[in-house]
């Protein structure tokens, strides 16, 4: 029995663009292909979409999917150390929350005291549970834009990948801060983080006003997206797409 990429895209929920783009550079090429170019898809290719989507969720990037899909042999012990990566973010995710927690509480404090909250907390302890390993963003729904940001990161060292994780996830919670103290999404700050993040993504390649429109109304239609922000803060997932909006509108268009 076999399915075609229609079919297959409705079940897995990746669109047949994203098929289309893993055949191309060889990741998942299907069973066959039908009439009219209509890939089809059989059993052996279903489970191992189902590896790939989930190391992707793991925080893997497709070259490194590549090579270990080349270099697995027994299905069942493959899938025993995808087992094993899951429990051990569902640990990670778990430290992660802890920290969001705290955070919250220290920002709660901080307003309080009118003090910084760093100097109720030392700064590294923002990052406990956030591991550049794991941690990136989800470009499941932009295959070319992902492609050129793992050419682009393929270049980098740990550490600049590190810091630039970093520097990514004390954005979202300054996002939070400014949300918390009631800035509109137009307001000067908000829009100052914005055009940060714009800049940082630019340097991979240029990004359209629609593109980016698109990456912004993906912070709440994309639910692991959405689940990032919303652990920061309530409301952070919409905050941040209606300042991108507001961004491509006001100075990309």
């Amino acid at each position: 029995m076999d399915w075609s990429i229609v079919e297959v895209a409705r079940m897995s929920g990746v669109t047949a663009r994203t098929l289309r783009h893993y055949d191309e550079i060889g990741l998942l090429p299907p069973a066959r292909t039908g009439a009219g170019g209509l890939r089809h898809y059989e059993e052996r290719q279903l489970l191992k979409l189902q590896q790939i989507l989930v190391l992707r969720a793991l925080g893997l990037g497709l070259p490194e999917i590549g090579r270990i899909l080349a270099a697995e042999v027994d299905e069942v012990e493959a899938r025993r150390g995808h087992h094993r990566r899951l429990l051990a973010e569902r640990d990670r995710l778990d430290a992660l929350a802890v920290t969001v927690s705290r955070t919250i509480a220290e920002l709660e404090q901080s307003r309080k005291d009118g003090r910084p909250m760093t100097s109720i907390n030392r700064p590294e302890n923002l990052f406990e549970g956030v591991e550049p390993a794991h941690y990136g963003e989800n470009l499941r729904d932009f295959p070319e834009l992902a492609a050129d940001v793992e050419r682009y990161t393929s270049t980098m060292s740990p550490a600049q990948i590190d810091a630039g994780h970093r520097e990514r996830t004390a954005q979202m919670i300054r996002l939070a801060e400014l949300l918390a103290a009631g800035l509109p999404p137009e307001a000067d700050p908000v829009q100052a983080e914005i055009d940060l993040q714009y800049r940082t993504l630019s340097e991979v390649r240029e990004v359209s006003a629609e593109e980016y429109r698109a990456i912004g109304r993906s912070c709440v239609e994309n639910e692991q997206w959405r689940a990032a922000y919303e652990q920061i803060a309530p409301g952070l997932a919409a905050y941040q797409r209606d300042a991108i909006e507001a961004y491509a509108v006001n100075r990309l268009s």
